[in-house]
């Protein structure tokens, strides 16, 4: 371009303001990038199972203020066809951008998820996340569920675990002036809170432990109680299932079985449950069944099924009080390997796993925190400060497919409880048929 015409001080004005110009053109084009990329409309698309779009929406908005270019959209999808739409939906290219996922489903569908990238930003130019700040933000079980080969695949929301739930006027009732704290504790109550009639039947159990089908999360009760125990549930490689294997010259995981399947047995003098007993949860709820064992969800539900039961939680009892272990289930927002838009879908499962938003969320769903810093502020929480504490000491491990290995544990109990099979080899069986799975993944 040719400035000779322009005099000494107008071509300094027109380079300052060609500067200027340049300038602003480049921040555009930051802010456009921090907006997704490009900033052009981007439409996410979420699904969840247990959550509506009230558990989402303030979020929702307000991550929208700050991204302007990204819609969410979220939809609800029955828990009975989930996985299943899922699994088909993503595998015709029309799945969904962001997805809720169990905890134990890394790895079942991690080769579905798209990690996150730590070199991505947020709106402020900070990182989402790195492993570390994941590490100091989250209680540890998130790390073991949701982090591989030192990839992010998940920020998790809340972590939920097994509690006690037992009925207050029952305990008062046979003078135990608390619940359970150990296992020998709760044998203790059990007894005690346990009616026979005249012909040997159960009129009011102590608790419902012992079976499979007809206890609410029995394949859990029995996991943790193995967790507890310090049986090795799996290898270091996670290649094969070890837990029919010595610890210290102990079949621990033999003992944990026989433990459970004993409460069934009329000749125990912890006899308290059988086949022919109510559902776990309505047996409670009708005030028929003095203790059971739940996550923290069911506070409401049991509230609104029997609102004038006198109930409490208490944290489940341990063989160790040096070493608790509690059992999580939850489930945790990641993102689809096919998604168009990874980024801007990690940059709202950040912008909703932080602090502020966490809390709404919480705050929605009536869900103990994983995050350290609000599990302080729910641990005074009458109903919920129980299971907030829990998810610092809860311990996952290794299922290759957690539906399967349901089927197979709640086997595994009946093979003990029908006499199909001793207790050792109902375990050997067990093992064998989860290694089956394990090779053929």
């Amino acid at each position: 371009m040719n400035l000779s015409f322009l005099t000494s001080a107008n071509r300094l004005v027109y380079i300052l303001v060609a500067g200027i110009a340049i300038l602003v053109f480049l921040t555009i084009i930051l802010v456009l990038r921090s907006f997704g990329g490009s900033g052009e409309p981007v439409t996410l698309q979420f699904w969840g199972v247990f959550d509506t779009r009230a558990s989402f929406e303030r979020t929702i908005r307000e991550f929208q203020g700050l991204y302007p270019n990204v819609k969410i959209q979220y939809t609800q999808l029955n828990y009975e066809d989930y996985e299943r739409t899922l699994i088909d939906k993503l595998a015709a290219g029309q799945g969904p951008d962001i997805l809720m996922i169990h905890n134990t489903w890394l790895p079942k569908h991690g080769d579905k998820l798209m990690p996150l990238d730590e070199s991505w930003r947020d709106v402020n130019d900070n990182p989402l996340m790195t492993i570390r700040d994941f590490k100091t933000t989250f209680v540890d079980v998130a790390a073991q569920d949701l982090v591989f080969n030192g990839r992010i695949y998940s920020l998790p929301l809340y972590v939920d675990t097994l509690a006690l739930y037992y009925n207050k006027d029952l305990l008062n009732g046979a003078s135990l002036t608390r619940p359970p704290v150990t296992w020998d504790d709760f044998n203790t109550s059990v007894e005690k809170l346990t009616r026979l009639d005249s012909s040997g039947n159960i009129v009011q159990s102590g608790a419902a432990i012992g079976t499979a089908r007809n206890i609410n999360r029995s394949t859990d009760i029995l996991m943790s109680l193995m967790i507890q125990s310090g049986t090795q549930m799996t290898n270091p490689e996670n290649t094969s299932a070890t837990f029919t294997r010595s610890v210290d010259n102990q079949r621990i995981g033999e003992i944990a079985l026989q433990y459970y399947t004993d409460f069934t047995k009329p000749e125990k003098r912890t006899y308290s449950w059988n086949d022919a007993q109510h559902y776990s949860i309505d047996a409670f709820a009708e005030g028929t069944t003095a203790m059971m064992f739940n996550y923290s969800h069911q506070i409401s539900l049991l509230r609104a099924k029997s609102p004038r039961l006198n109930f409490s939680v208490a944290p489940i009892p341990q063989l160790s009080s040096s070493d608790p272990r509690t059992f999580p289930n939850y489930w945790t927002p990641a993102v689809s390997v096919s998604s168009l838009h990874p980024k801007e879908s990690w940059q709202f499962i950040s912008f909703l796993a932080s602090k502020d938003q966490a809390a709404i969320y919480l705050g929605e769903t009536n869900r103990p925190s994983a995050r350290r810093d609000l599990i302080d502020l729910q641990r005074s929480d009458p109903e919920f400060g129980v299971f907030a504490e829990q998810a610092l000491a809860a311990k996952s491990w290794f299922q290759v497919d957690n539906v399967a290995i349901e089927g197979i544990f709640a086997d595994m109990i009946e093979d003990v409880n029908f006499g199909r099979l001793q207790v050792r080899d109902a375990l050997k069986n067990a093992e064998s048929r989860i290694n089956v799975l394990m090779q053929n993944r």
